[in-house]
C-alpha cells in the first residue's frame, strides 16, 4: 500500500493517503455500504481546505468503529492545519448528518453539542440545520471508491494513482 511520508509537500498528496487510510478502516465497520469522495479533493484544486467523504451505512449500523475512523482522519487533517468531515448518507441516499468528533456520545455528555437528536445514535452528528447535502450529490457523487470504484466525472490524476489504483488492486489479491 502506498502511503506518503510527513516530508511530502503536497498537501493533496497527503490528504489523498489518509482517505485512503480512512477507506481501509471504515470498509470493515459494520453496515458501511459505499465510501464516496466529494468535495476539492475530487477536483484539481492545488490546495484543499479538508477531505470529503460520504459514506453511506444502514439505518441500524452501529457508527462507533466509524467514528473511530473518521476522529482519525480528521486528527490527521489537523496535523496539517487541514480538515476532515464524514458526511453520513442512509441506503436510500439520503443526508442523515456527520459522524460525531467526540470520544463519548450520548445524551446530554455535551451541552454544546449542536446535534439536533445528541446521542440519540450514537455517533451520528445530526446537524441539519447547519450542513445539508445536495440529494442528487448524495446518490451520484463525483466518484465511488468503495466497494468498487464509480467514476462519474473525470478525475484528477493524483486520485486515479493514490485511491484509484492501491484500492483496485487490493480488491484483486
Amino acid at each position: 500500500m502506498t502511503r506518503v511520508t510527513e516530508s511530502d509537500p503536497s498537501i493533496r498528496s497527503f490528504l489523498l493517503s489518509e482517505v485512503l487510510q480512512f477507506v481501509e478502516r471504515a470498509r470493515t465497520c459494520p453496515g458501511v455500504r459505499r465510501i464516496a469522495l466529494l468535495g476539492s479533493l475530487a477536483s484539481t484544486k492545488r490546495d484543499p481546505k479538508d477531505a470529503d467523504v460520504l459514506v453511506m451505512v444502514d439505518d441500524d449500523a452501529g457508527l462507533a468503529s466509524l467514528a473511530i475512523a473518521g476522529r482519525r482522519l480528521k486528527g490527521r487533517a489537523q496535523s496539517r492545519n487541514k480538515g476532515a468531515d464524514v458526511l453520513l448518507v442512509d441506503t436510500s441516499g439520503n443526508y442523515i448528518g456527520r459522524i460525531c468528533h467526540w470520544r463519548e456520545c450520548r445524551p446530554g455528555i455535551r451541552l454544546a453539542c449542536d446535534a439536533r437528536h445528541c446521542g440519540s445514535r450514537p455517533f451520528l452528528h445530526d446537524d441539519l440545520d447547519d450542513l445539508t447535502l445536495d440529494p442528487a450529490l448524495a446518490k451520484a457523487p463525483p466518484v465511488e471508491i468503495w466497494p468498487k470504484i464509480v467514476r462519474r466525472a473525470e478525475l484528477p490524476s493524483d486520485v486515479e494513482t493514490l485511491l484509484g489504483r492501491p484500492l483496485e488492486s487490493s480488491r484483486t489479491r
